[in-house]
């Protein structure tokens, strides 16, 4: 039968506990740890074309694109003319601009007076 941590010493106690660290990195099961896998969607790559067709559809010029996303109206000029790509947190961002039209709206990026 396994000890209980209270009856064990210190030593004891950090024995085990490095034991069952190992065992959760290795994919085991340890008692009273709780976890869950997920999976993560892979980040879209938007073409020059693309990025203009979201931004238009969405009614916005380049400079309130450009604010709503965090960067700058030259960022937004060099994706649409093919020079850059956007990266991580811009790609989210067009990504779910393009999945949901209402997406600013309903999280209150911009306002409508």
């Amino acid at each position: 039968m396994k000890k209980k941590y209270s009856d064990m010493t210190v030593g004891e106690s950090l024995i085990e506990s490095l034991k069952q660290a190992v065992d959760y990195e290795q994919g085991k099961k340890v008692e009273g740890v709780r976890s869950r896998k997920i999976s993560i969607a892979p980040l879209p790559h938007y073409s020059s074309s693309k990025i203009k067709e979201i931004r238009n559809k969405l009614g916005f010029s380049q400079s309130a694109f450009a604010y709503i996303i965090g960067v700058s109206k030259k960022t937004i000029e060099a994706w649409e003319a093919g020079k850059n790509d956007p990266q991580g947190p811009a790609q989210r961002m067009l990504m779910l601009m393009e999945k949901d039209h209402r997406f600013i709206e309903k999280y209150s990026l911009v306002m409508t007076t």
